[in-house]
């Protein structure tokens, strides 16, 4: 059950198999494309096509979700928005085996709620959200997130919902290297709504459409660890499959956490065997066979340990 703890971490990809989350839009707001077939997929790993496989649980799997909400700096102007979550994370927990844990973080994380499924559970810990320090440890968080994530069965879709500004400030154990390992061995998709954009993309009201992710995707380490320091809630979307987006108002908020709550159920889930595994940081790419105008959000990037 969700909230048990086990032994050690479940890591799902492996030099056996890599799980490559792929979400299809239309383009200018037409919708999701629906029933494609691993035919129609061509993906690239470090610029090699791949034989491809398409896991078809796509709309039944349970979800295990961890909702982490920066409390230092000036995450206590967000409070408010914050504490209305409840409702909102039921798009995520339509299935009723799916739950929900909650962590705050400041320096560091927190867990204030462990998993659940009761609207009412996670409504009153949401008034519990306490103004920290001065840190906001999202390295920190991001890894103490996955880790739980990792406990629950390997069944269950897991996402870590990451509601922060764009920078890491004060995380002491782990470092962007480390991270960029360790979400790219995991199976863990990231979605992180940020409410501190620059100013070009607060001008914007930018959405994360998956255009650019070829220009974003990295093929070095050093090249990851760099993007981290710009922006590591964006960079951990990508890299995991997952969407970045931004928010200005009450509105949005509510409007962005149910975009990326509808969309984690209308994933493809595309799995491989690599046929170079050598170990370190891997490129992925992924487009459709057909021009179909659309958008795709899919992984990034994933990480292989040296054999043992």
């Amino acid at each position: 059950m969700p909230g048990s703890r086990s032994n050690g971490p479940t890591i799902r990809v492996t030099t056996n198999e890599v799980l490559v989350p792929t979400l299809v839009e239309r383009p200018h707001g037409g919708g999701i494309v629906y029933g494609l077939k691993p035919s129609d997929f061509v993906v690239e790993d470090n610029g090699v096509p791949q034989k491809i496989h398409m896991q078809e649980e796509l709309d039944t799997a349970p979800v295990a979700l961890v909702v982490a909400m920066e409390e230092g700096r000036a995450g206590a102007l967000e409070f408010q928005k914050l504490a209305k979550l409840g409702p909102l994370l039921d798009v995520f927990l339509a299935d009723p085996r799916s739950q929900a844990a909650l962590v705050g973080f400041g320096s560091k994380p927190r867990l204030m709620q462990d998993y659940t499924h009761s609207e009412e559970e996670l409504a009153q810990s949401l008034q519990q959200l306490e103004p920290s320090d001065g840190g906001a440890a999202i390295l920190d968080t991001i890894s103490y997130g996955v880790d739980l994530l990792e406990d629950q069965p390997k069944e269950y879709r897991r996402v870590l919902l990451l509601i922060s500004e764009e920078r890491d400030h004060g995380s002491k154990h782990t470092k962007p290297a480390h991270l960029v390992s360790k979400i790219g061995r995991s199976d863990v998709l990231v979605l992180s709504i940020s409410y501190s954009p620059s100013k070009a993309e607060l001008a914007h009201d930018i959405k994360d459409s998956g255009e650019d992710r070829t220009l974003n995707m990295v093929s070095t380490l050093v090249m990851a660890v760099q993007a981290f320091k710009k922006n590591v809630a964006k960079q951990i979307a990508i890299m995991s499959g997952g969407e970045y987006t931004t928010f200005t108002g009450d509105h949005r908020f509510e409007a962005r956490v149910m975009e990326a709550a509808k969309d984690v159920r209308n994933r493809y889930l595309i799995t491989f065997s690599p046929s170079d595994p050598k170990s370190g940081l891997h490129t992925i790419r992924v487009h459709t066979v057909e021009d179909y105008g659309a958008k795709i959000i899919a992984r990034a990037n994933y990480w292989l340990q040296p054999e043992q």
